[in-house]
């Protein structure tokens, strides 16, 4: 499983991973590396595939933001960076926008979101902003990764999802 994530805890003090090293992690989620280089380059968005080094939650965004309580960006984006300790992006272009939270690759492990919060992985593809890209327009970071390998764990992400439905259906009653 070494290969899927490359995961090594670092202090969160000291200095940061280059954006290089981050990008070119990320980039080798695709078989032809340069290709996702281009996407970077051309449009600021590549399009990788999941379930080889990460997969993604799919997160609506009424649910992040009943579940965080608040609707201001910036205290959406520490509350979700504090919450899952790991890489969120966020695209507006849907339906109020949607978050998406990478994970570590877990094969044959059941998801128990998939209707509200569903679990993307192979055979689907992402759309994942460049490294730096941290604001809109267009789809972008709200949590990047830290250093290579930086991906939320999937059981924080199902533990929020689940406040997250929890909270939305007390306030439908």
């Amino acid at each position: 499983m070494g290969e899927s994530t490359g995961r090594t805890l670092r202090p969160r003090s000291g200095p940061p991973e280059s954006a290089d090293a981050m990008s070119d992690w990320l980039a080798h989620a695709q078989r032809a590396i340069e290709q996702a280089r281009r996407e970077w380059a051309d449009t600021g968005v590549a399009l990788l595939p999941l379930g080889r080094r990460f997969d993604a939650a799919r997160l609506p965004a009424q649910l992040i933001l009943a579940t965080v309580g608040m609707c201001d960006p910036l205290e959406v984006t520490e509350r979700l960076h504090r919450f899952l300790n790991g890489p969120v992006l966020f695209d507006g272009r849907l339906m109020g926008g949607t978050f998406y939270a990478l994970m570590r690759p877990s094969p044959g492990q059941p998801w128990k979101h998939q209707a509200a919060a569903p679990r993307l992985s192979t055979g689907t593809y992402l759309g994942v902003p460049k490294i730096g890209r941290t604001k809109p327009p267009g789809t972008h970071w709200v949590a990047p990764p830290r250093f290579p390998g930086d991906l939320c764990e999937p059981a924080t992400v199902e533990a929020l999802i689940g406040f997250g439905l929890r909270i939305t259906q007390e306030a439908e009653q």
